[in-house]
């Protein structure tokens, strides 16, 4: 079963933020990190909820996404990103759904 990682993040401080990305990229491709969304404009259908950034990480089973997580280049990332913003992940598993072509992605 695929597991995801859902994060929302509040960005407070872009110059940090843009070696965050950079870090964080490279963990996800160390990892087989298929991204499904990362930007876009959400909207809130319900609840008292205001993101401003959202990105989901689609990895081949649960696994993946903690070894990706406790990566060493994505704990560089995190240190990176200290200071920069608010983040709130989760990680939950789901269906094993086709590919998203990585153009349609971004």
């Amino acid at each position: 079963m695929s597991a995801y990682i859902l994060a929302d993040l509040t960005v407070s401080d872009e110059a940090k933020m843009v070696e965050y990305r950079a870090w964080s990229t490279r963990a996800m491709v160390e990892h087989g990190a298929e991204v499904v969304v990362r930007g876009g404009a959400p909207e809130v259908l319900e609840g008292p909820w205001s993101p401003t950034r959202i990105v989901l990480l689609r990895f081949k089973d649960r696994d993946a996404a903690r070894a990706f997580y406790a990566s060493h280049t994505y704990t560089h990332a995190r240190t990176l990103r200290e200071g920069a913003g608010i983040m709130r992940m989760v990680l939950v598993e789901g269906p094993d759904l086709p590919t998203v072509p990585q153009a349609a992605a971004t």
